[in-house]
C-alpha cells in the first residue's frame, strides 16, 4: 500500500515535490506532521486539525505503549479507529525517548530499559517490540527503533550509536509481519559529524527493505546553522526514489531551508507547544499574543492567513482569553500555528512545481526574520 512518486525538483535548490501513496490515503510532499504523541493533537479534535490542511499526523510508541497500551489500542480497532482520524498516521518508535528520558532509561546493544515516568514500572523497548506496537497501532508508516545521541556527545559515543541504529534496523526489517499495511522507514545518525553521517547514510540507506528514510539525531542541542549543514550534506546523500523525512524539526526558517535540501516530511512540536505559550507564527515573523499592544487590536492575527481563526477572531479577543486563562486560547491558537505551518509548507511545492523554490524561498525567509511584530 505504500508508493512515493516525484513530481518535480526544483532546478535552482533540489527542493522536491512528490505524493505518498499510503494506506489510510494520498499525501502530498513537503509536508509537515502535526505531533499527536498521545493520539491526540493538544486542545484540538480531529475536525479541527483537518481544518489546518494536515494530511498525516505523527504519535508516539513510547507514551502509547504506556498509556492505554497496545492491547486496548488494537481491541479498538486500531489506532486510526481509536482517535477518530481516517488519514494516515507516522508513529515514532519510541527511540527519541532513548535520548529524552536518559534519567530513567538503561541503553544496550539489546535494547532499551524504560522505568516509567508514570509509575515507576519497568518497560523494555527493543528493535522487535517497537515493530510489533506499531503493526499492532496500524501505523502507514512505522520508524525502526534507533538511538539518537545528544549534540555534545563525543565521536565514540556517536561512533556506537550508529552501529546499534544499523544493527536494530536490521532486527526491525526480520522483526516486520504487515508490509502490506505498513512502510518502515530506516534513521540515519551521526551527529554533526559529517564524515560519520556520510558513513551511516551509506550503511542505511543501503538497507532494500525500507520504503523512505529519516534523517535522526538533529535539534538536539546544535545550532541552527550545525544543524542546517548536516541536513543538507545528509539528504543530498540519500536515495532520490525514497521519501526523506526529517525528525523533529523544527521552526518556519528550519522548514523553508531544509526542504531546499530535498527534505520530504517533517514533524514537530513548536506550533502546538508555542501556542500554548501565546506565541503566535505569522508571515512577517512571531508575535506574543500577550503583549499590552494588542489589548485594542481588532485585526487578525496574519493578515495573510486564512485559516478560520484568522477570519472570525481579533488580536485583542485573542489577547483576552489568552490573558483570562481560557482554555479556548490554547485551541485557537494552536489551529492557527498548525494551519500556518501547512500553509507554508503548501506554497513550497506550488513553488517547486513552478520551479521556483529559490526564490521564493529568499522572499519568505525575508518575512519571517520580520520585526514587524516586536514591541
Amino acid at each position: 500500500m505504500y508508493r512515493f512518486d516525484l513530481d518535480h525538483v526544483c532546478s535552482q535548490t533540489g527542493a522536491r515535490a512528490g505524493r505518498l501513496q499510503l494506506t489510510h490515503g494520498e499525501v502530498a510532499t513537503p509536508i509537515f506532521m502535526p505531533v499527536g504523541t498521545q493520539a491526540t493533537v493538544k486542545g484540538l479534535q480531529p475536525r479541527d486539525v483537518a481544518e489546518t490542511g494536515a494530511q498525516i499526523l505523527l504519535a508516539n510508541t513510547y507514551h502509547l505503549m504506556l498509556r492505554p497500551g497496545a492491547e486496548r489500542i488494537q481491541a479498538a480497532g486500531g489506532l486510526h479507529r481509536f482517535m477518530a482520524w481516517d488519514k494516515p498516521v507516522l508513529t515514532d518508535s519510541g527511540g527519541f525517548q532513548v535520548y529524552s528520558l536518559a534519567k530513567i532509561r538503561k541503553v544496550t546493544d539489546d535494547g532499551a530499559v524504560f522505568q516509567s515516568h508514570l509509575d515507576g514500572s519497568r518497560h523494555v523497548l527493543d528493535a522487535e517490540r517497537a515493530v510489533a506496537l506499531q503493526e499492532a497501532f496500524g501505523s502507514d508508516i512505522l520508524m525502526a527503533f534507533d538511538q539518537c545521541p545528544p549534540a555534545t556527545a563525543d565521536a565514540r559515543e556517536i561512533g556506537r550509536a550508529c552501529r546499534r541504529t544499523t544493527a536494530w534496523l536490521d532486527r526491525c526489517l526480520a522483526a516486520r509481519k504487515r508490509q502490506d499495511q505498513c512502510a518502515l522507514y530506516g534513521i540515519v545518525q551521526g551527529g554533526i559529524d559529517l564524515g560519520l553521517r556520510s558513513a551511516h547514510v551509506a550503511e542505511i540507506c543501503a538497507r532494500g527493505g525500507c520504503e523512505g528514510f529519516a534523517i535522526g539525531g538533529l535539534s538536539v542541542g546544535e545550532s541552527c546553522d550545525q544543524m542546517w549543514q548536516t541536513c543538507a550534506h545528509t539528504a543530498r546523500q540519500m536515495p532520490a526514489d525514497k521519501a526523506r523525512y526529517l525528525m523533529g524539526v523544527g521552526s518556519p526558517e528550519d522548514l523553508v531551508h531544509c526542504i531546499g535540501y530535498g527534505v520530504d516530511q517533517f514533524d514537530c512540536v513548536m506550533p502546538s507547544r508555542n501556542a500554548r505559550h501565546g506565541i503566535v507564527f505569522t508571515h512577517d515573523g512571531r508575535l506574543s499574543i500577550k503583549n499590552r499592544r494588542f489589548f485594542d487590536d481588532d485585526g487578525p492575527l496574519d493578515p495573510d492567513c486564512t485559516c478560520t481563526v484568522c477570519l472570525t477572531f481579533s488580536r485583542s479577543y485573542l489577547r483576552h482569553l489568552f490573558v483570562a486563562g481560557e482554555l479556548l486560547a490554547a485551541t485557537l491558537l494552536t489551529k492557527h500555528n498548525l494551519s500556518f505551518y501547512l500553509e507554508l509548507v503548501g506554497s513550497a511545492r506550488r513553488a517547486i512545481l513552478a520551479d521556483g523554490y529559490g526564490d521564493w524561498a529568499a522572499t519568505m525567509l525575508g518575512r519571517l526574520a520580520s520585526k514587524r511584530w516586536a514591541a
